[in-house]
């Protein structure tokens, strides 16, 4: 993982607001309206962050690596 640290991205189109990322990582992921959105756009590496990306039921939220936009989770 790069120097840069994680992208976290939620597809506003997919995110369904069952609030499993909030639940996992509440530090990073908060419900507007419903809906998922990440704290911050950029974050240092994170485990929960990893596992409410593994969670969403969707496969809304996207972490990649900052540096080079490679995916991080879900795994494809």
């Amino acid at each position: 993982m790069g120097e840069h640290g994680w992208r976290v991205h939620v597809d506003p189109t997919r995110c369904i607001g069952a609030g499993i990322c909030a639940s996992y990582a509440p530090a990073h992921f908060v419900l507007v309206n419903g809906l998922s959105r990440p704290l911050a756009e950029r974050i240092d590496p994170a485990d929960a962050v990893l596992d409410a990306a593994e969670s969403c039921p969707m496969e809304a939220i996207v972490v990649s690596d900052a540096a080079d936009d490679s995916r991080i989770a879900p795994e494809p």
